[in-house]
């Protein structure tokens, strides 16, 4: 499936041609389960750039995209022609080249925002492999700390929030995602693994993010209202298809 972002774009003359090469779904054609490709599917929808996005089928990859990028997999770009396979490279490279005034910033303004939640994956990961019962405890409270130091984040409010000048002192932040109002490339790295966390721990562990982390479900929630967020997303369907077989059951 090949498709132009946004659909109504029209590139001006002097824009790069850009096209981004994602993971295809288990039809072959829809948005596939891929963290690293929906970041970068991000990135390009909130610069406002007109681009390309074409899903790759792993199962019969094309022979011009093996001859364009051997012995590489999605995600990719190509930037007027040339060819970028390296995730954190490709997104220092948007951010330098794609640069105000003529397209967003996108880079966070407070340091803590690019490592808060960094190890959340990881701590799912592990959970979700995990095929011992006796061990399942606990690689779960592992994950419940990583979230809750999240929560906590997203709660707390960032240095702009306080006025130093007011009497009144504000203790929970109202901002919607990890540096603002506005998503970074904090959230582009952040988001999609999140998602894939709550749909994959729900289907195949029965765990659900407890319900007062409102920091965490209220983040999640305001993804959910942002088009940059919602149509670059695999559909659950698809996210649960790619763990059925990563998901290990708990053998007793």
């Amino acid at each position: 499936m090949s498709l132009s972002v946004p659909h109504n774009g029209i590139k001006a003359d002097n824009e790069p041609v850009i096209e981004l090469f994602v993971k295809a779904g288990s039809d072959g054609e829809s948005i596939g389960n891929c963290p690293f490709s929906q970041r970068l599917f991000m990135i390009l929808w909130l610069k406002g750039v007109v681009f390309n996005v074409t899903t790759v089928d792993l199962k019969r990859k094309p022979a011009d995209l093996q001859n364009l990028a051997p012995g590489t997999h999605p995600p990719f770009i190509t930037f007027n022609g040339e060819v970028k396979t390296d995730v954190n490279k490709i997104e220092e490279f948007l951010e330098d080249v794609l640069s105000p005034p003529k397209f967003t910033k996108l880079s966070a303004r407070h340091p803590e925002s690019n490592t808060a939640g960094m190890d959340i994956f990881a701590k799912f990961s592990a959970f979700i492999k995990n095929s011992k019962p006796n061990a399942n405890e606990g690689l779960e409270r592992g994950l419940l700390k990583t979230l809750q130091k999240l929560d906590e984040y997203l709660r707390a409010p960032l240095p702009d929030e306080i006025d130093h000048n007011s009497i009144e002192d504000v203790k929970i932040s109202t901002r919607k995602f990890l540096d603002g109002d506005n998503m970074t490339l904090a959230d582009c790295n952040l988001l999609p693994k999140l998602h894939i966390v709550k749909v994959v721990t729900k289907k195949y562990r029965g765990f659900d993010i407890p319900k007062d982390m409102m920091g965490i479900w209220q983040y999640l929630q305001n993804a959910y209202t942002h088009e940059e967020f919602t149509n670059t997303c695999p559909s659950d369907r698809e996210i649960e298809i790619a763990y059925q077989d990563v998901a290990k059951r708990l053998i007793k």
